[in-house]
């Protein structure tokens, strides 16, 4: 498990579009790191009161803030933006097109502070930065494997080298679901309970098939045929039939592995020559849909067995 080292300037480039972000000042400072996934209002901080000042975050300016600052004269203003600036804060936004004065602009500059203008309305902006920023400081990972959504659920299949993962993931690519990831799958931990599977960006849309090469799948099964990501719901691990000496027949002990802290279901299938592995792995994420719902077919089963015997043994 890692976290990326989240910068200004990353955060800038990633998020500029969908935030409507222009840099006005302090591009010296664009490596600044943001230390903590949210933004705060310094309104406290400008009036004078500094001391649980959250300099850490992403600052932002709304309306009232800025009328605020119009309201002092300016050898005031130059005051509090330098005590302001004082403090290492990452960068500062200023929200609805507001354009910060010249004297604000100076200090930010010999401070070495970005600061931006958007035209969202503040609260607005913050609600969309602070899920960016969650993203951003999401813990994240690899997997190896190809995964494949199947009716809404996420799969991981994986195995060694040679198994049949690729024919596998091509075979169900074939009956109408969608590939994820192939080969590597890059996990991302979401509110602490929810592990995200997507691939890396230069890879997408495209798997390797052992024999035939680099295939398109996008271009050859229309994007219906490509997911930009999903949640991932269950792992499915391919073995050589003699590696697997037990298995369960029945499907009444439930498997799980750890992906970046979170037990995710795992299913173990033999492999061997003549078994449709797509058409299991498809019964499997069927599997693990109705047993989400609450329904465990093997443990109906064991009920109704237990049920029968006690009635035998009573007569």
């Amino acid at each position: 498990m890692q976290r990326d080292v989240v910068t200004v300037e990353r955060f800038y480039t990633e998020h500029a579009s969908s935030l409507q972000l222009h840099l006005v000042a302090g591009a010296s400072g664009l490596k600044r790191i943001i230390r903590e996934p949210t933004v705060n209002r310094p309104g406290l901080a400008l009036a004078g009161f500094t001391k649980y000042f959250a300099s850490k975050r992403v600052q932002v300016i709304g309306n009232a803030e800025s009328h605020f600052l119009k309201s002092l004269s300016p050898e005031e203003r130059a005051h509090r933006y330098n005590t302001l600036f004082s403090h290492k804060i990452p960068c500062l936004v200023f929200c609805r097109g507001f354009h910060p004065d010249k004297l604000f602009l100076k200090a930010a500059e010999q401070a070495e502070i970005p600061i931006f203008n958007t035209p969202l309305i503040t609260m607005k902006f913050i609600n969309l930065a602070t899920l960016a920023m969650e993203m951003m400081f999401a813990p994240r990972g690899t997997e190896m494997g190809s995964m494949v959504d199947i009716l809404g659920v996420g799969v991981i299949v994986r195995g060694e080298s040679g198994i049949g993962k690729s024919e596998c993931v091509l075979a169900l690519i074939e009956r109408g679901y969608s590939l994820v990831s192939d080969d590597i799958t890059k996990v991302t931990l979401v509110d602490g309970r929810e592990v995200i599977g997507t691939s890396a960006e230069i890879t997408r849309n495209h798997m390797e098939v052992r024999g035939i090469g680099i295939v398109n799948v996008a271009a050859m099964f229309g994007v219906k045929s490509i997911r930009r990501e999903k949640k991932v719901d269950l792992v499915v691990t391919l073995k050589a039939w003699d590696d697997v000496p037990d298995v369960d027949r029945l499907g009444m002990d439930e498997d799980h592995v750890k992906i970046l802290g979170v037990a995710v279901p795992q299913i173990t299938i033999p492999v061997r020559p003549g078994r449709d592995l797509a058409r299991l792995i498809e019964v499997a994420a069927f599997q693990t849909k109705l047993k989400a719902s609450g329904y465990n077919p093997a443990k109906e089963l064991n009920e109704r067995l237990i049920a029968k015997m006690s009635k035998a043994t009573s007569l």
